[in-house]
C-alpha cells in the first residue's frame, strides 16, 4: 500500500497462460467459520470462467499487516490493490470488484476514487455511509454491531455464541461494551464517541461522490436485509447521478425475499415465499461479468433494469425503473379515541384526515423493560417475515391497523412515517413498522425504521427536545414490495424501542454511552387535526 503496509491476497488464476480480466473483493472474514470454502469455491468459478480472482485480507487481517480500522483505510487501499492487480503479467487491466455487505461497502469507498481500471461492480446487500445504517442508523446504535466488532476485532475471526451475544447486549455504558463481548476494541470506543455525523464519520462517506463513479453496477440486496438502505439509495444514487451517460443506463437493481445472507433459503420463519425465491445468482453475476470485462454480447444490459419479488403475490416481476412509474403515494392517517395500546385497542389507520378534538395516545417508555424485536437469533442481521403478536401485546406498543381489506392493496417503493410525538425526556426515540395481518391473526413485519429525538433535524449535530413540547418526526422505514391480500389489513405499530436491534435510549440526554443511568419516558403520540400522524405508502392500483 501507498504507507507501506503489505496485504496478503489468495489468487486463483486459469488453468491456462496468458493475460485475463481480473475481480478483486477485499474482506475481514477469511478467516470466519465458513467464509474461506465460500471464497474459494468463487475463486474456482471465476477461474474456471476466464478470470484471475483475488482474495485479499483488509488491513491488519489473517496474514495482512497493519490494524483494521473500519471503514477508514479501505478507499485507498483498494484503490491500491486494483493498481497492482493491473500492472500484473496475468492481468489485461480490465478489473471487476465484488462482494457482499462490508465487502460491498469498500468497493463504493474505492470507486469514489475513481480507479481508471475499475470496469464493473457486483455489490450485494452494500452498507450506505455509516450514520445511516450501521453502526449508527438515524442517530440509533445498531447494537448486533457489537457482535460484529467482536467477529472482526484483532487478527482471526471469532464468533461469539448469538444467544451469550444477547445476554451481553444489556451491558452498560455502552462504551464498555467490547470489553463485555472479551476484547478492548479501539474501533469501538471511537464510534461511541461519535454518534453524530462528524468529520470522524464524513471521511469515510461515499454516497455524496456518484458523480465520480463512471461504472456498471449490479445491486443486489433482500427485502429482509438490514442493509437494503445502501442497496435502495445506491441504485438511485448511480442512476440519477453517476459520472457519464452510459454508468447511469447501466445499473441493474435486484431484490429479493432474502435476508442478509441473500438467495439461500425459500422460507423464512413460517413464511414459505414458493419455488421462485431462489435464483442463479452466480449465473447473473458471471454475465454481468462477461459483458462488461470482456465485452460479451449477452444481452444483459438490454434486459429490464429492475428485478424485484413482490411479496405477497410471491413472484417477480421486472421494472423499468425504481421506484415503479406508477406509484401512486396514499396517505393514511393515525387515529384512535385515545387508546391505540395493544392491538386490542381502537388505533386505526384511516384515508380522511381527522376533524376536530382528538385524544393523543399514550404510553410509558421503560428502557429497563424495552420493546424488543423478534428475529432469527442464529445470527445476526436476521430480519423477517415474523410475527408480531408478541409485541403486540404490550401497552408501550401504539397499533395502527385499517379495515379488513375488500380488494387488493399493492405496495411497492419507498415508506415514511410522519410522526407529532411529545416527551417527558430530553431525548428519546420513536421507532415504527409496517405490518401485514393475515385473517388469522398473523401480523408478519414487512419493514422499520427508527428516529433518535436528539437528531430529528440533522445527523451531524444533537440538539436536545424540550419535554411536553409536540415535535414533528420523520421515521423512514426505508423500501418494501408486498402485495396485501383482500382481507388482509394494513397496520402501523409505534413504540420507542427495537432492543435488541438499536440500543436503548435511556432517556436522559447525557452524553452517547458514558453511562449507565436510565429513566422512563412518558410518550404521546397526536393526531388530530393540527397533527396530522401519518404513514405514507406507495401504491400501485392496477397492472
Amino acid at each position: 500500500m501507498r504507507d507501506g503496509t503489505r496485504l496478503s491476497s489468495d489468487i486463483y488464476r486459469p488453468d491456462s497462460h496468458g493475460r485475463f480480466p481480473v475481480i478483486v473483493t477485499r474482506t475481514p472474514y477469511t478467516t470466519l467459520e465458513g467464509f474461506m470454502k465460500l471464497f474459494s469455491d468463487e475463486g474456482k468459478f471465476f477461474a474456471k470462467h476466464g478470470y484471475v480472482f483475488v482474495i485479499q485480507d483488509c488491513r491488519g487481517k489473517n496474514d495482512s499487516e497493519g490494524w483494521f480500522h473500519p471503514f477508514h483505510d479501505d478507499a485507498e487501499d483498494g484503490y491500491d490493490t486494483l493498481a497492482w492487480c493491473a500492472r500484473q503479467e496475468w492481468s489485461n487491466g480490465s478489473l471487476g470488484t465484488f462482494g457482499a455487505s462490508y465487502q460491498a461497502w469498500n468497493q463504493w469507498a474505492t470507486a469514489a476514487l475513481s480507479p481508471p481500471w475499475l470496469r464493473a461492480m457486483v455489490c450485494v446487500v452494500a452498507l450506505p455511509d455509516p450514520v445511516l445504517n450501521v453502526p449508527f442508523q438515524n442517530g440509533a446504535l445498531v447494537l448486533w454491531m457489537a457482535q460484529w466488532m467482536a467477529m472482526v476485532e484483532g487478527k482471526r475471526n471469532t464468533t461469539p455464541s448469538i444467544y451469550e451475544a444477547d445476554k451481553l447486549y444489556w451491558h452498560l455504558p455502552l462504551r464498555t461494551m467490547d470489553n463485555a463481548f472479551g476484547w478492548s476494541s479501539k474501533f469501538w470506543r471511537e464510534w461511541v464517541e461519535h454518534p453524530s455525523a462528524d468529520q470522524y464519520w464524513k471521511k469515510t462517506f461515499y454516497q455524496d461522490k456518484f458523480d465520480r463513479i463512471s461504472v456498471p453496477v449490479l445491486h443486489v440486496s433482500g427485502w429482509y436485509d438490514d442493509d437494503i438502505i445502501g442497496t435502495h439509495l445506491n441504485y438511485l444514487g448511480m442512476v440519477n447521478g453517476a459520472r457519464t451517460k452510459s454508468a447511469r443506463k447501466n445499473q441493474k437493481l435486484v431484490i429479493g425475499p432474502w435476508q442478509h445472507l441473500v438467495n439461500s433459503a425459500r422460507k423464512i420463519g413460517e413464511i414459505d415465499f414458493g419455488d421462485s425465491a431462489l435464483i442463479d445468482l452466480q449465473g447473473l453475476e458471471l454475465r454481468w461479468f462477461d459483458r462488461w470485462l470482456k465485452g460479451a454480447i449477452n444481452g444483459v444490459d438490454r434486459e429490464p433494469p429492475v428485478d424485484i419479488f413482490v411479496l405477497g403475490r410471491n413472484a417477480w416481476r421486472k421494472e423499468k425503473a425504481w421506484p415503479p412509474s406508477d406509484v401512486t403515494p396514499r396517505v393514511y392517517y393515525l387515529y384512535s379515541k385515545g387508546r391505540a395500546n395493544t392491538a386490542f385497542g381502537d388505533g386505526r389507520l384511516v384515508q380522511v384526515l381527522p376533524r376536530g378534538e382528538i385524544p393523543s395516545d399514550s404510553y410509558a417508555y421503560d428502557p429497563a423493560n424495552p420493546c424488543t424485536n423478534i428475529y432469527d437469533s442464529s445470527h445476526v442481521a436476521a430480519e423477517g417475515p415474523y410475527d408480531q403478536r408478541p409485541i403486540e401485546r404490550r401497552e408501550d406498543v401504539l397499533v395502527y391497523s385499517t379495515e379488513e381489506l375488500g380488494r387488493e392493496v399493492e405496495v411497492t417503493g419507498p415508506i415514511k412515517v410522519n410522526l407529532f410525538a411529545s416527551t417527558s425526556a430530553t431525548d428519546t426515540d420513536f421507532w415504527a413498522q409496517l405490518v401485514d395481518v393475515f385473517p388469522n391473526g398473523y401480523s408478519m413485519h414487512l419493514t422499520e425504521g427508527v428516529i433518535r429525538g436528539r437528531y430529528r433535524k440533522t445527523l451531524e449535530r444533537a440538539e436536545l427536545l424540550r419535554p411536553g413540547q409536540v415535535y414533528e418526526f420523520d421515521i423512514d422505514l426505508w423500501v418494501t414490495s408486498n402485495l396485501f391480500l383482500k382481507g388482509h389489513r394494513i397496520r402501523l405499530d409505534v413504540s420507542s424501542s427495537s432492543f435488541p436491534k438499536y440500543d436503548r435510549n435511556p432517556n436522559t440526554g447525557d452524553a452517547f454511552g458514558q453511562n449507565a443511568r436510565l429513566k422512563v419516558a412518558e410518550q404521546k403520540i397526536f393526531h388530530d387535526e393540527e397533527h396530522p400522524s401519518s404513514i405514507a405508502l406507495p401504491i400501485i392500483m392496477s397492472r
